[in-house]
């Protein structure tokens, strides 16, 4: 054999062997994150560890591999809008952006069905960094234990600062006098969607919609006990800690605040 095909062989081998390799870091990647990441996050994930790579080939080597990211259901408003209470206006106005720390929360509340019965998961999340700063997980849907029980968490994270806007739909959690009279003593901006008009609010609904793709719809039916642990894992350990999210340029949370040296002593 001529020195030229031998040459050529070897090339060809050397590329195959580093494909396989790729594609074994690639699937090792995807399990190890749950199959909740797709190709962009795969990409990201792989970057920072080094590799050169483009999404495009990711996409490739993954569909080749049979891999894909869990894909989505829909889910059901829980909150109640029929009350008498007084609706704020919509400050926000799907603005979800924001330039620094406790300048816009926006939160909102859903159902998650177990064995024995339902738990409510009420949510805070800070849109500057778009990390989970206060949640509570109930038996009931009482101010109590939703939005009063996530915004004490929310403030015991991060400090309040002037002009915070804090938006929510128009579930009576967040008209009642109890709720509304903490937030104006804090001198929090109300901030309320539209009637029925979830885009309002997407932000939070995007989380709920990663909470149900990447945890709830992909196991089988379990206890309120186990629900609570894995709900705690995936906000506490997955969702603020590791996961790499999209509006972050898929950095993770530390990430992004790392690069940006906004704080040092905030939660």
């Amino acid at each position: 054999m001529s020195s030229y095909y031998k040459w050529k062989k070897r090339s060809i081998s050397k590329k195959a062997l580093k494909k396989n390799k790729l594609k074994q870091k690639i699937k090792t990647l995807y399990f190890e994150f749950k199959q909740r990441y797709g190709s962009p996050r795969i990409t990201a994930e792989l970057q920072a560890l080094g590799y050169r790579i483009s999404r495009v080939t990711v996409a490739k080597y993954m569909k080749e591999l049979g891999l894909k990211s869990k894909l989505s259901k829909k889910f059901k408003v829980t909150t109640n809008s029929k009350h008498n209470y007084l609706i704020a206006e919509n400050v926000l106005d799907r603005d979800f952006k924001a330039t620094r720390i406790s300048q816009k929360w926006v939160s909102d509340i859903t159902y998650i069905q177990t064995k024995d019965g339902f738990l409510y998961l009420t949510t805070i999340i800070d849109l500057y960094d778009r990390k989970l700063i206060g949640w509570s997980l109930s038996n009931t849907m009482s101010a109590d234990d939703t939005s009063l029980a996530a915004f004490r968490m929310a403030i015991k994270n991060r400090p309040i600062e002037k002009g915070l806007i804090f938006h929510s739909d128009q579930g009576v959690q967040y008209a009642t006098k109890k709720f509304t009279n903490i937030l104006a003593s804090y001198g929090v901006i109300r901030s309320m969607s539209r009637k029925g008009n979830c885009w309002d609010n997407a932000v939070a609904e995007s989380f709920f919609k990663s909470l149900k793709t990447e945890l709830i719809y992909r196991n089988k039916l379990i206890f309120k006990k186990q629900m609570e642990s894995e709900i705690f894992q995936y906000i506490e350990i997955w969702y603020n800690r590791k996961r790499r999210h999209s509006s972050l340029n898929y950095k993770t949370i530390e990430e992004f605040n790392n690069q940006n040296k906004i704080y040092k002593n905030v939660a």
